[in-house]
């Protein structure tokens, strides 16, 4: 149900595949999006083909070479164990413009669902287990199809989203109606260094992501989170230093 809207991706072996605290106050409906249902790890690998498991201190990659898609979709998922991952974006063999660290309390409950800019360019996924070998989980990443390769677009084109300079952060509590909320930061151009946490009770993480890529334009950070949880607080802080301000898009699903 949507609500409102705020004014807010080593080898391994051959493992390659080709393929202050804000209220949520006033905000204006954003009539047709609502993207939840294709998030999914199901969503992403239909047939499995895409999906990974990746045992702890391990790695995964994926490749992509369709110059006319410049979107990809990574899903991270576990039996309910926590998730601690790496997702990168390689461009070339020594270029990785987009790192993304991502954490789940419960995997299974709240999975890793992220949109990453592939820029139209030869592009490889890698997805790194950072957690140790009894947690692995499963991953599965490819081209983003239909409405969800342009909604890190159609979100900010809602509204101009809340500004947040360097150093500063915004929380914000959900309706408890909430059942998953999408999220776009993104930049001018200019980088992006920031983190973004799902806070069921004060300081208390249980899900969080934390992104830097050099062009927060061209690589917006797009996410979904599951939010069963009723008293949900969505808390973004910006890493970054005071002159690289960027713009938070929530969509309330």
């Amino acid at each position: 149900m949507l609500h409102y809207t705020v004014a807010l991706c080593a080898f391994q072996g051959a493992a390659a595949f080709n393929a202050g605290v804000t209220p949520m106050g006033a905000r204006s409906a954003v009539s047709g999006i609502s993207m939840a249902e294709g998030w999914g790890i199901t969503s992403v690998s239909p047939d499995g083909s895409f999906r990974q498991r990746i045992q702890g201190k391990t790695r995964k990659t994926w490749k992509f070479n369709d110059l006319s898609k410049d979107r990809v979709q990574v899903a991270v998922t576990s039996e309910g164990r926590p998730v601690t991952s790496d997702i990168e974006l390689w461009l070339g063999p020594d270029w990785t413009p987009f790192k993304l660290k991502a954490y789940s309390e419960d995997g299974a409950l709240r999975p890793i669902q992220t949109l990453v800019g592939t820029r139209n360019k030869d592009a490889m996924i890698e997805v790194r287990n950072v957690g140790e070998y009894e947690f692995p989980f499963d991953a599965a990443s490819n081209y983003a199809a239909g409405e969800m390769a342009t909604l890190p677009l159609d979100i900010p084109a809602a509204s101009p989203g809340e500004r947040v300079d360097g150093g500063a952060l915004r929380s914000f509590t959900l309706s408890p109606e909430t059942e998953q909320l999408e999220i776009v930061l993104n930049t001018d151009g200019r980088q992006l260094n920031a983190r973004v946490e799902l806070l069921s009770a004060p300081n208390n993480p249980k899900q969080t992501y934390e992104v830097f890529t050099n062009n927060g334009e061209l690589n917006s950070l797009c996410v979904c989170l599951k939010t069963p949880d009723s008293g949900t607080t969505v808390r973004i802080v910006n890493l970054a230093p005071v002159e690289f301000p960027c713009y938070i898009h929530l969509n309330e699903i």
